[in-house]
């Protein structure tokens, strides 16, 4: 079979796919019961598995997994002797953040001028579950898919707190297959095929420092008195050096990155870094962050602006996050920033540290023969362009669960999240140009699969 039918077919698709994709986003499904009401994902989930029956899906279930949340996995037989694909994705999202700061509302897949479709998790990765779904569409439409496909979509991706990969530890042969094609990553850059090699684990970090048995007057106690919001921002400062570098004691941080370089002033742009403030870090940007630990204050409880009284502080936390790159044991790292901000807290305050979440790094084999099907179908699907290998900063914490269960699998990262693309930021976006590709890539990818198992 040629391409062009196939690139036709997800063509005549993709206004089918923009509507359920502004259905998909409308659930308000932040995996934090905390922030959003469990229902939105409980609602994501049920409509994840309608549309799995309705490509017709065998075995379709809402997996309630081991930290309360729930995924969705099914099952589409092949012809017989084919291999099996697990194609991944999650239906959980990040919080919008500042709504007000979004130019059109978070939960309202919205086009914009631009040509960009605009909405939590357009991208990360609800797109990625669309993208699925376009690629098994255009193939039944030209002849059939020719492998068998188990699908998931997990539900607690962003939280990292491990449902799926226990569930799957637990039941070792359901997500079992030959190849796995991650849809959760995205291009280097727009229009350049990318699949991603590695991936860094991270280690989510609560820290709590106390001085007092409650708030006093600054006045009056002020200068003598230990205050714990200074005392934290000192454990915080800690962690970097001079240049911003991450500094966590006895944590090597000098790795260095072999392959597809960052541009500095292609990361300044896809950052939005300001005009005179400069990069932390040394080294080249691909060093910063793909090769190297980073560590990142997620957030502070402290008393804000508006409303604060003039008190020196009896309490504070932080939320620390460190992402650890392949080559690291993410365990051994975890242990050694809680010992880090135990032993850099100051004036005798006391600490307590706690671990709420941690995925471990992952590094793919980009010589297998999946990969070798996946470059020929990029080629195909962006014409005029060779597949590239990059790395990702980010954590799939499933991934390394996957290659621990099936060290025999192909694990393959694409997905739709270029850096315009804003993941985890307001006005997060996917590019329907993106969609439309790489389910033509996956497509394809999937038929040369079949052929080269046939071989």
């Amino acid at each position: 079979m040629t391409a062009r039918p196939i690139a036709e077919t997800v063509v005549s698709l993709m206004p089918r796919a923009k509507a359920e994709l502004t259905e998909l986003v409308a659930f308000q499904s932040v995996a934090d019961p905390a922030q959003f009401p469990k229902s939105e994902c409980e609602a994501a989930a049920a409509w994840v598995a309608d549309a799995l029956r309705t490509e017709g899906f065998e075995d379709v279930a809402v997996l309630d997994t081991p930290d309360g949340t729930q995924s969705v996995y099914g099952f589409l037989p092949g012809p017989v002797g084919a291999p099996t694909v697990l194609l991944y994705a999650h239906y959980d999202v990040q919080p919008p953040l500042d709504e007000s700061a979004w130019t059109t509302p978070p939960f309202a897949l919205t086009e914009r001028p631009d040509g960009r479709w605009y909405g939590r998790g357009a991208a990360d990765c609800k797109g990625g579950f669309i993208m699925h779904l376009l690629a098994l569409r255009a193939l039944k439409a030209n002849g059939g898919v020719p492998v068998n496909v188990k699908v998931v979509v997990e539900g607690s991706e962003e939280q990292g707190t491990g449902g799926l990969e226990r569930y799957a530890e637990a039941h070792p042969g359901l997500l079992a297959a030959d190849a796995i094609v991650i849809g959760d990553c995205g291009n280097f850059r727009t229009g350049l095929p990318t699949v991603t090699a590695t991936l860094r684990g991270m280690t989510l970090m609560r820290v709590q420092t106390d001085t007092l048995e409650g708030n006093l007057h600054s006045g009056q106690f002020g200068g003598a008195a230990p205050d714990a919001l200074a005392a934290l921002i000192r454990v915080l400062d800690s962690l970097r050096a001079e240049d911003g570098s991450t500094t966590v004691d006895g944590l090597d941080a000098h790795m260095e990155w072999d392959g597809l370089q960052y541009p500095e002033e292609d990361f300044r742009k896809d950052a939005k870094v300001l005009d005179g403030v400069e990069l932390i870090g040394s080294g080249t940007v691909a060093d910063r962050v793909w090769a190297r630990p980073a560590v990142t204050v997620l957030g502070i409880d402290c008393p804000p602006v508006v409303g604060a009284t003039p008190s020196v502080q009896a309490s504070a936390r932080a939320l620390v996050s460190l992402r650890v790159p392949p080559g690291q044991d993410v365990t051994a790292a975890a242990g050694l920033l809680a010992a880090h901000l135990e032993a850099h807290t100051p004036w005798g305050a006391k600490v307590s540290v706690e671990q709420v979440g941690q995925g471990h790094p992952f590094q793919a084999d980009v010589t297998s023969p999946a990969y070798t099907s996946m470059a020929e179908a990029m080629r195909v699907a962006y014409p005029d362009q060779e597949m590239q290998s990059a790395g990702m900063g980010g954590s799939i914490p499933l991934c390394s669960t996957l290659a621990a269960l099936y060290p025999r699998a192909e694990i393959l990262l694409i997905g739709l999240s270029d850096p315009a693309a804003q993941i985890h930021a307001v006005n997060e976006s996917v590019s329907p140009d993106e969609l439309e590709r790489l389910s033509v890539a996956e497509a394809l990818f999937l038929l040369n699969y079949a052929s080269s198992k046939q071989a």
